[in-house]
């Protein structure tokens, strides 16, 4: 024999929403619209740096007038998406009919030579004359 159920005197309460998965909840058409067919994208990754080369043109897109304002100074891809709140993807397609129309340039980020330690070559150097 089992013993009875126990049901709650109140009922469960309803649960929290959950956040939109990535994906859902935004519009497909809306990146189409901003991209156009797919087409070759420019070689760029996420650490390029974009820099504007003119004002917004009266026939620019929102999002590429915002990318000029943005990218007076340079920017990287990846904060351009970010601050866009746009895919990769979408920014590269973006991007790269920029770079057609010469309205951006792009240029591989600055790498500062890293130069050792001079502390540390004279102590090598003395270990080495000890030899």
């Amino acid at each position: 024999m089992t013993p009875p159920q126990r049901r709650r005197r109140e009922p469960d309460p309803e649960p929290f929403p959950q956040p939109p998965k990535e994906g859902e909840g935004k519009n497909p058409e809306r990146l189409y619209i901003i991209t156009g067919p797919d087409g070759e994208r420019a070689p760029l990754d996420l650490v390029t740096l974009i820099v504007a080369r003119a004002e917004p043109p009266s026939s620019a897109t929102p999002e590429q007038s915002a990318v000029l304002r943005m990218c007076r100074a340079p920017l990287a891809v990846a904060e351009v998406s970010a601050y866009l709140s746009l895919p990769f993807s979408v920014v590269t397609v973006l991007l790269t009919e920029m770079l057609a129309a010469e309205l951006v340039h792009a240029r591989a980020p600055i790498v500062r030579q890293h130069l050792p330690d001079r502390s540390l070559l004279e102590a090598v150097m003395n270990g080495l004359q000890r030899l």
